[in-house]
């Protein structure tokens, strides 16, 4: 039995890839040095079939090829990472442009606004919150105290008692003694050298004005520091996500799989997981969708996506035939450009707040032929399970077919064909 033979191919050298591609690490040949390898080298395919154990060795074009593609980098210049709408930390890697008014409505939403500000911005607003409403208010006691004729020369604190006048505000004699009532009456500190008299009504009006503005300046202030304090995204910080993700054999089928962790005793209630494939699709009217995004099913061991969140978890991608991967063999891994965004999302224990933490995996950091270490041991000593964080990222090689998961169900298909045949050929082939 054979399959189609495969198409000649190069894997190049990327200059967006971090690490030019790691081949040997994301493909390992060492399960499979017993078996004949098949070397693609950009000429004639070999005739020899390619079966789910075969290991694939690629090979550069020619060694002109290989310099000139090292020469498009100038020196000093450093190999980026390709491109991806989530960055490794959950941080999105979008950036707005030319949006249509668009201070006028973040203005509309303050409050979000100074939340998603960076700390800078917001104690800066702070200050000036307080500081500017202190001078505003020192400048209308100022005008009272001007139209009503208290800073005249007989008028003033020192010739009142001389000249008998009776002022809107005691003790107020030029701006800086009017901002000092200010500041007294917006943050009620009553030092009761300066208070406010019967003379003037609109002196009245304006003491109780400020005092309820100060009131309800502080409570909002306040509230969006602590609500900045608090954010679920803070949460996340202490959400893992393996730095790889793996493929390789599980149950018969080939499976994607990564881990995520959480460092923290207080847990995620209700956690779940979701990802989702985002590649270029062309549709069948010729449309070129370049963010195309496809709901992956995954699942923690037969839970679905559904997470009992209490120790480190391994999410599966089962790449059957409803999977996009499903045609997709450990070469085509190498060539092809996407980008797999995870997502957790669940209700922080201590604080009652829904929180979502993000990653993603591009190509480049799928290991072919991978699977994780165990980090969960029970600790007879303790007698309490022990999750050893210093593994989290480690993989070890496994013998894990380099077809595609569709060939790989052909094989196992015609091998049990093949069995069957046997089988049956053997018991027409024995006497009653």
């Amino acid at each position: 039995m054979s399959f189609g033979q495969r198409k000649n191919f190069t894997v190049p050298v990327d200059a967006e890839s971090p690490e030019a591609r790691d081949d040997a690490k994301l493909l390992p040949l060492g399960p499979f040095d017993k078996i004949p390898p098949i070397i693609i080298d950009g000429q004639d395919a070999p005739k020899t079939p390619i079966t789910p154990t075969t290991p694939i060795i690629y090979c550069p074009q020619s060694p002109s090829a290989t310099s000139k593609r090292s020469r498009a980098l100038r020196p000093g210049t450093t190999r980026k990472y390709r491109r991806r709408a989530i960055l490794k930390n959950g941080d999105c890697n979008i950036v707005l442009s030319k949006v249509s008014r668009q201070r006028l409505r973040f203005l509309q939403d303050i409050f979000t606004t100074l939340v998603d500000a960076q700390w800078r911005w917001t104690l800066l607003v702070f200050a000036f919150s307080f500081i500017g409403s202190w001078l505003f208010f020192g400048a209308i006691w100022w005008l009272i105290a001007f139209t009503h004729g208290d800073l005249e020369e007989m008028h003033l604190p020192k010739n009142q008692e001389e000249s008998g006048w009776k002022p809107c505000v005691f003790n107020i004699e030029s701006y800086t003694s009017a901002f000092l009532f200010s500041i007294e009456t917006q943050t009620t500190i009553g030092y009761g050298y300066r208070t406010t008299t019967e003379e003037c009504p609109e002196a009245i009006f304006i003491m109780c004005f400020q005092s309820i503005y100060g009131v309800m300046m502080q409570a909002f202030m306040v509230g969006f520091v602590f609500a900045k304090m608090t954010r679920p995204k803070h949460r996340t910080q202490t959400l893992l996500f393996s730095k790889h993700a793996v493929v390789c054999q599980r149950d018969g089928e080939l499976s994607l799989m990564f881990r995520v962790g959480d460092m923290r005793k207080s847990h995620i209630i209700g956690a779940n997981i979701r990802a989702q494939l985002i590649r270029t699709k062309l549709s069948r009217e010729g449309e070129v969708m370049a963010q195309y995004q496809h709901e992956l099913e995954v699942g923690a061991d037969h839970c679905g996506s559904d997470l009992f969140f209490i120790w480190p978890q391994i999410v599966t991608h089962r790449i059957n035939a409803e999977s996009p991967f499903y045609n997709m063999s450990a070469s085509d891994l190498l060539q092809d450009r996407f980008e797999i965004v995870v997502i957790l999302e669940g209700t922080v224990e201590s604080t009652g707040q829904s929180t979502q933490a993000r990653s993603s995996y591009v190509n480049t950091e799928i290991l072919w032929g991978h699977r994780f270490e165990p980090i969960v041991f029970y600790n007879k000593e303790n007698q309490v399970y022990e999750i050893n964080y210093s593994k989290f990222n480690e993989t070890h090689s496994v013998d894990t077919p380099l077809c595609s998961a569709r060939e790989l169900a052909e094989f196992y298909k015609y091998q049990d064909d093949y069995r069957n045949q046997a089988e049956d050929h053997h018991h027409l082939q024995t006497p009653a």
